[in-house]
């Protein structure tokens, strides 16, 4: 498998006096799992599609490993749209054998690895059933194998994770992962935002056809972070509420959180807290996924 970045740089789409896409650009590393968020309508299925060629863009460019996007190219690509595309009355294993010849694979080797992957789904049992046999997480299971049977360089999946239990999740989780540790690039938008946060190495925020933050997970964290503090001490720390420097946002019992943006007045703060009693933890508080979401957005 070639590993390449894929890199968005100046994408534009109008639909008549509309712009619904604005100097849209961020990369896909490959072997990295990004996680794309927006609210509805904010751009992402439209910028999904113009990666797939399957829309044009007015402006900027979509390149593999620096190479303009070709139709051979996009063959190493796997797709899951939003909408479930696949047959409903044709059995689970027969159409995602059916996808894996249309990419050149013979009848043997594509139903070795079309059971092997929706037995890796935990659809083994299910093999034979009609898709509209299935529950609605199951077809979104059947959906997810069709866009990885051909073992696709590039992998885009708009929202993976709908309608799927917490088992489920975790299942396609974990298949996602194994494909990203091969140096697939994966890109995957997702509503469920804890769900991206847990999985994702790397980011990208989108809003009114605008990136809004894009970057490595961690480093989003460190610059949204907000001066913030959490201490947990044995000991009461009252104290608090009349120190300088620092403002209390919660307090219960011998566990505090607080501002201070100086951090030689944290540093003040621990010292403090030491000489009164045991301190199980002190340590800046990292905004969760959500909270940068919706700061980057206002």
């Amino acid at each position: 498998m070639t590993s390449a970045t894929l890199q968005l740089t100046g994408v534009t789409k109008s639909y008549g006096s509309r712009r619904v896409l604005d100097d849209v650009g961020f990369s896909v590393e490959a072997g990295h799992l990004t996680g794309f968020v927006g609210g509805n309508g904010a751009g992402k299925t439209t910028t999904m599609r113009i990666i797939l060629g399957l829309l044009a863009s007015d402006g900027g460019s979509v390149t593999l490993g620096g190479t303009d996007l070709t139709a051979e190219a996009r063959r190493q690509f796997g797709y899951m749209p939003e909408e479930r595309g696949l047959y409903p009355k044709m059995k689970v294993l027969e159409q995602v054998v059916y996808l894996a010849r249309l990419h050149g694979f013979n009848k043997t080797d594509a139903t070795a690895k079309a059971t092997a992957l929706l037995t890796e789904l935990g659809l083994g049992e299910r093999l034979n059933d009609n898709l509209e046999a299935l529950s609605l997480g199951n077809q979104q299971r059947a959906q997810i194998a069709a866009s990885l049977v051909h073992d696709p360089e590039v992998l885009i999946l708009d929202e993976p994770f709908s309608g799927l239990d917490p088992l489920a999740v975790d299942t396609v989780a974990a298949v996602l992962q194994e494909r990203a540790a091969r140096g697939v690039s994966v890109l995957f938008s997702s509503h469920q935002l804890d769900v991206v946060e847990r999985l994702c190495d790397d980011l990208v925020i989108i809003a009114g056809g605008t990136i809004r933050a894009a970057g490595p997970r961690e480093q989003l964290r460190e610059e949204h972070s907000a001066p913030r503090w959490e201490l947990e001490s044995t000991g009461d720390v009252g104290w608090l509420r009349d120190e300088s420097g620092i403002s209390v946002v919660d307090f219960e019992g011998g566990n505090a959180i607080f501002d201070a943006d100086d951090p030689e007045v944290a540093q003040r703060v621990l010292r403090r807290a030491l000489e009164g009693g045991n301190v199980a933890r002190f340590s800046p508080q990292h905004p969760s996924l959500s909270q940068i979401f919706k700061e980057v957005i206002q």
